[in-house]
């Protein structure tokens, strides 16, 4: 029976998480664990020394205000570098205008959404860009 579930397991979708709140990465989780392999990560720098790990994910959705290395530094970075370029991106902002984002960010960002989010809708948006 564990065999069976671990390779059920291994068979979800991984989607890197990178927010410094909480709440945000509890929520997240909460609405995504039976559905994704999630990895949290509080900011955009140990999102970034994971990923130069060797970590892939299918998906990464990311705060746009952290501490350290913010979400406009961290698409950068993932939209600069040769293995990263491909992965799809959610980029998520409490306080920002969505157009504010669009300018601090100019390369390709699957989904813009602002906080507070509604959970159905990041979870059909996570199911087009995957599918």
């Amino acid at each position: 029976m564990k065999v069976t579930e671990r390779k059920i397991e291994s068979q979800k979708k991984r989607i890197l998480l990178v927010d410094d709140e909480i709440s945000i990465l509890r929520l997240l989780d909460f609405i995504l664990k039976e559905d994704y392999e999630l990895v949290a990560k509080n900011n955009g720098f140990d999102a970034l020394t994971w990923l130069d790990e060797g970590n892939i994910p299918d998906l990464i959705i990311s705060d746009m205000e952290m501490p350290y290395f913010d979400g406009a530094a961290f698409v950068k970075s993932l939209k600069v570098s040769g293995y990263f370029r491909e992965v799809p991106v959610i980029v998520l902002s409490g306080s920002e205008t969505l157009e504010n984002i669009k300018m601090k960010i100019p390369y390709e960002i699957n989904e813009l959404m602002s906080k507070p989010f509604n959970p159905s809708i990041l979870k059909d948006k996570i199911k087009v860009i995957l599918n």
